[in-house]
């Protein structure tokens, strides 16, 4: 296609940053959104190439997946950029146009091995796949009573002197990280998290109600999967768990399989929670987009069937839910609308990580990332900063 021309998608329902337009049009030029409206405002340009569907189609803004180990026999902890690449490239097909390589609990030489790597990624990555929007640095600064999946050998009280090190190894890079406050020097890294712009989230983490408060206090703004590795709710002691329905500083990542927690619980945090708080991630591993087998997760073996990852122990072992499934279960256990999900999936994010000037929503001037889906909620097509980097065969 001439890279001069526009992609128009022609006669869908396009769900826009403030408004849902039953029939309409999406133009995208240069790698930005330039028209958004309805079908009968569109005029028609000589170098225009449009796609035309029908309103039963949705057009919504591409998944920023905040927490995603690897795909396809890919993990951010292989070191590589052979590894980002193939994350990147098989992303747009469960409609992830953006996505934080995320790290874990490992030793120094390793984790600094995948920060240097996804760094050096992120500054010279193309348009043609899915965008590494920066880092997510889960582990080592967690409770070894919380540890999951995360290997309790490798797990090192907080440091701000050595989260230092890695920042600048990273090339800046890193968003988010995911810690337990109540650590020895927990909150002093909050506070610096707070103080340099990346978010601190609570996570693997054995904090009271009151420790999470203190954490917020301190700048904590998020909760690393909600429900897994963190202090439950009791009646006398309200956790990580409670902090995480009643504080409204917070956004609350979801694993939605259905798995990590039941259909039941994703709707009571939901009801609790609601759209204007909550995050979808997948939390996946390489095993996704794979065949059942054992696979590698931090020099650990993962045994994965149909739809669960686990250790040896039976521990639950990150997932293989893709994030069309997390949109498609979401709806199903909580019964949300699509705008919901749009917030969710594109917008929180987005916020979360200071990127909703250019992406998030589809808004005239952002980036071109946008996920067309059919009637069913399967992706039918999803671009990337403009470019076509996934479509589904008929």
């Amino acid at each position: 296609m001439d890279t001069h021309s526009s992609i128009i998608i022609y006669n869908v329902t396009v769900y826009s940053e403030n408004q849902t337009l039953k029939n309409g049009y999406i133009k995208l030029t240069n790698k930005k959104i330039t028209e958004i409206g309805e079908t009968h405002q569109y005029v028609r340009q000589p170098n225009d190439h449009v796609i035309e569907l029908s309103p039963s189609y949705k057009v919504i803004p591409g998944a920023i997946d905040v927490h995603i180990h690897g795909v396809n026999n890919a993990d951010a902890m292989d070191g590589t950029a052979e590894a980002l690449k193939t994350m990147a490239r098989t992303l747009p097909k469960e409609g992830t146009t953006s996505f934080l390589a995320t790290t874990m609990t490992q030793s120094n030489e390793a984790v600094e091995k995948a920060l240097r790597n996804a760094g050096a990624y992120i500054e010279e990555q193309t348009d043609a796949a899915a965008e590494v929007v920066g880092i997510h640095l889960e582990g080592p600064f967690i409770s070894p009573k919380r540890a999951g999946a995360q290997p309790p050998t490798h797990i090192q009280d907080p440091n701000v002197a050595l989260f230092q090190e890695w920042q600048k190894a990273a090339g800046g890079h890193i968003k988010l990280v995911t810690l337990a406050p109540e650590q020895p020097n927990g909150l002093a890294l909050t506070s610096y998290l707070k103080e340099t712009h990346v978010v601190a989230s609570i996570g693997h983490s054995d904090s009271t109600y009151d420790q999470v408060g203190e954490a917020i206090e301190a700048g904590a703004s998020h909760i690393t999967h909600l429900y897994n590795g963190m202090r439950g709710l009791h009646h006398r002691e309200p956790g990580v768990l409670g902090a995480a329905y009643l504080r409204d500083e917070l956004f609350v990542e979801l694993i939605t399989d259905g798995i990590h927690c039941r259909p039941e619980m994703v709707k009571l945090a939901y009801d609790q929670i609601t759209s204007e708080r909550m995050i979808l991630i997948t939390d996946s591993l390489r095993a996704k987009w794979l065949k059942n087998g054992t696979y590698d997760l931090g020099g650990q073996p993962v045994h994965v069937n149909d739809t669960t990852a686990t250790l040896a122990d039976g521990t639950l072992a990150g997932s293989i839910l893709k994030m069309n499934d997390a949109i498609k279960n979401t709806m199903s256990f909580t019964n949300c609308s699509l705008e919901d999900i749009v917030k969710m999936t594109a917008e929180n994010p987005a916020k979360q990580l200071n990127l909703f000037d250019t992406k998030g929503s589809l808004k005239i001037g952002k980036d071109a990332d946008i996920v067309v889906l059919n009637e069913n909620l399967d992706v039918k097509m999803t671009f990337c900063r403009g470019t076509l980097s996934f479509q589904k065969e008929d």
